[in-house]
C-alpha cells in the first residue's frame, strides 16, 4: 500500500514538473501565437493521453465502470495521478496568462480535490476512470476548434467538421453517459466526498 502511494507521488510530482517542460518547449516552439495556443497543444495532449490510459485501466469490457465501490486498481491509481498532475500543472500555468479566470481556478481545484480524494481513498477507480474519459473524451475537438481558428482556418470545412466532431463527441458522451456514471456513482457504497 504504501508503494502505491509512493507510486502515485512520484507520478504526480514528474508530472507536473513534464508538463511544465512541455510547455516551455511548445511556447519557444509557437513564440509566434497566443500563450493560449500553447495551453491548448499541452492540454490536448492531455486529453489524449488520459482517454488512453482510461480506457487502457477498463477491466471489464461487458461493464466499464465495474467493479463499483471497489478498490483501485494500480492502473486506475496511475491514470489518476497523471491527470493531477496535469491539473495542478494547469491551474499554475492558468496565474501567467494576461487573464485570471475564477471560474477556471474555481474548476481546477474541485477536479484536483477529486483526484485527491480517490487516490487517498483508493476506492471508486472504476467510477473516477470513467468520469476522466467521458470529460477528456471530447477536449481534443475542443482545442482543435480553437486552433484551427488561430492559424487561420476561421470558418473553413475543417473548422466546421471539428466543430461537428466536438459537438456530436461532448453531447454524446456527456448526456448518454454522464447521467448514467452519476446515477451508479451515487447509488453505490462510495466515500461522500466521491459522490459529490
Amino acid at each position: 500500500m504504501e508503494e502505491e502511494y509512493t507510486r502515485v507521488i512520484n507520478i504526480t510530482i514528474i508530472g507536473v514538473i513534464s508538463w511544465g517542460l512541455i510547455f516551455i518547449i511548445i511556447r519557444r516552439i509557437f513564440a509566434n501565437y497566443s500563450f493560449d495556443f500553447s495551453t491548448r497543444i499541452v492540454s490536448t495532449l492531455h486529453a489524449t493521453t488520459a482517454v488512453a490510459l482510461a480506457t487502457l485501466s477498463i477491466q471489464d469490457w461487458s461493464c466499464p465502470v465495474c467493479p463499483i465501490a471497489s478498490t483501485s486498481s494500480l492502473r486506475q491509481m496511475e491514470t489518476l495521478a497523471f491527470s493531477l498532475s496535469y491539473m495542478i500543472y494547469d491551474l499554475i500555468c492558468s496565474h501567467f496568462d494576461q487573464v485570471i479566470s475564477i471560474d477556471n481556478a474555481v474548476h481546477h481545484c474541485v477536479c484536483i480535490l477529486g483526484f485527491v480524494a480517490g487516490l487517498f481513498y483508493q476506492k471508486c477507480g472504476s467510477e473516477m476512470v470513467a468520469a476522466l474519459w467521458i470529460t477528456e473524451i471530447s477536449s481534443p475537438f475542443l482545442h482543435l476548434r480553437e486552433i484551427l481558428k488561430e492559424i487561420g482556418y476561421r470558418d473553413t470545412d475543417l473548422n466546421l467538421a471539428a466543430d461537428v466532431c466536438f459537438a456530436t463527441i461532448f453531447s454524446l458522451a456527456r448526456m448518454v453517459g454522464g447521467p448514467y456514471l452519476v446515477y451508479v456513482t451515487i447509488s453505490a457504497d462510495n466515500p461522500i466526498l466521491i459522490k459529490v
